[in-house]
């Protein structure tokens, strides 16, 4: 009895803990309605915040943090512009992605430094760039490295090794207003962060059904 009992209550609990860790999708109710003015959309670098532990804190300067950051987000931006294109000619998205080339010429030349673009607005951002939406990134990690000597080398050359968790937010917003259409939580967890491609994949093929911008969507 006591063993039944017990199963019943693991079962239970894996239950919730798979439910919890499942993606969380958002569209704004009347997301149809601006199909047919978006042309274009482009991808921003996406924002990261890692949350180091503390040997690997102690061997990592603030500005060697903010550069791995930096360099992690415009991998992120590269990856998921990468998987759309791929998926483009399957999907028959009705709209084109803009050139992540010309969306970080353009953002140089706004002169609005990688740091500072979580200070402007999705609205504000979308007509520098010329584009009728924008595609934000959030990421914030635990435990990136399992060995805080190989924090600055793992991430720059994308070798995560055991990411204990990574919280990824994706956010499409309209030009006009800066209007929330889409949004997307997803939470990944072991060996799914071990590379910030194989990130993107689970990311993106788990949203690909609820992905706007397709004729079902």
């Amino acid at each position: 009895m006591r063993v039944s009992t017990l199963r019943l209550l693991t079962f239970a609990v894996l239950a919730v803990w798979l439910t919890a860790c499942g993606p969380s999708i958002y569209m704004a109710q009347d997301f149809r309605a601006y199909v047919p003015k978006h042309k274009t959309v482009a991808i921003l670098p996406a924002s990261v915040t890692m949350q180091l532990r503390p040997n690997q804190a102690r061997n990592t300067s603030a500005e060697q943090l903010r550069n791995l950051e930096q360099q992690s987000g415009s991998d992120f931006q590269e990856k998921i512009y990468s998987w759309l294109l791929r998926r483009a000619g399957q999907r028959a998205y009705t709209v084109q992605f803009q050139d992540i080339m010309q969306t970080n010429s353009r953002l140089r030349e706004s002169g609005i430094p990688f740091s500072e673009l979580r200070n402007h607005s999705p609205q504000e951002l979308a007509k520098i760039l010329g584009v009728d939406a924008v595609l934000t990134t959030s990421v914030r990690t635990s435990k990136p490295m399992s060995d805080g000597a190989a924090v600055a080398l793992g991430v720059l050359v994308g070798a995560w090794g055991a990411t204990n968790q990574a919280n990824i937010t994706v956010n499409i917003h309209e030009s006009d207003a800066g209007k929330l259409l889409w949004k997307y939580d997803y939470v990944a967890n072991g060996s799914v962060g071990s590379s910030t491609e194989g990130m993107v994949n689970v990311l993106m093929r788990n949203a690909s059904k609820k992905f706007p911008y397709t004729p079902k969507s």
